[in-house]
């Protein structure tokens, strides 16, 4: 044992024990205040800085709607926008070193019917191609699969009609009838890109993505 440590009795010893254990805590306590206060601090800042740029973002969004429509109304005077146009456009400047175009955004939808067609298409698959062709039953049944929303992914329907001439049984055409009754495509609202030309010549997007707002 330590000689310094054999002058003193089991109970200074013990006191001693007490007293470092309580100043490595009150350190450790110090530390994880310190800690705790710069991080909040520091997010603090991030989600004050995140809810002014939200803000702005917003507004500037509303700006753009607010502008491209005045443009929309503009260019149909002029006659330079389609007159089946359905809101979609670009603008550039004269000097053609800035854009600004205004894209739909859509949603496709299913109603009831789709419900049907696809119980008519598995059946014929089912029935017929599986049978002669394991492969390409597993392929087109893959186009008829939905989304975590229950829904038919648009881009599955768009391949599964590519191979619409190639049956003729009545569960076929019939099921794709449907479907096409069933689509129909909602106007979620409108999306913007902005693009500037660089030094080489060439267009470079401004992201900024405000398509949830």
């Amino acid at each position: 044992m330590n000689t310094e440590l054999k002058e003193h009795t089991i109970e200074e010893l013990e006191q001693m024990l007490t007293n470092r254990k309580k100043a490595e805590k009150a350190k450790q306590e110090k530390e994880r205040a310190s800690y705790e206060k710069g991080r909040d601090e520091m997010v603090l800042k991030v989600i004050t800085t995140a809810r002014v740029l939200f803000t702005e973002l917003s507004e500037f969004k509303t700006f753009c709607h607010i502008e491209m429509d005045r443009q929309a109304i503009k260019l149909a005077e002029y006659g330079e926008i389609r007159s089946n146009s359905k809101g979609g456009f670009s603008v550039t400047g004269t000097d053609d070193t800035m854009k600004v175009t205004r894209k739909r955004d859509t949603e496709p939808a299913w109603d009831e019917r789709a419900g049907k067609a696809v119980e008519l298409i598995k059946d014929f698959l089912g029935d017929t191609i599986k049978k002669r062709d394991v492969q390409l039953y597993t392929i087109l049944m893959g186009f008829l699969e939905k989304n975590k929303d229950g829904d038919l992914e648009y881009s599955d329907v768009m391949n599964l009609y590519k191979h619409e001439n190639e049956f003729n049984d009545i569960r076929w055409k019939e099921g794709l009838k449907l479907i096409k009754e069933s689509f129909s495509n909602h106007l979620k609202g409108y999306g913007y890109e902005f693009k500037v030309k660089g030094e080489d010549g060439k267009w470079q997007k401004l992201y900024l993505n405000f398509s949830s707002l």
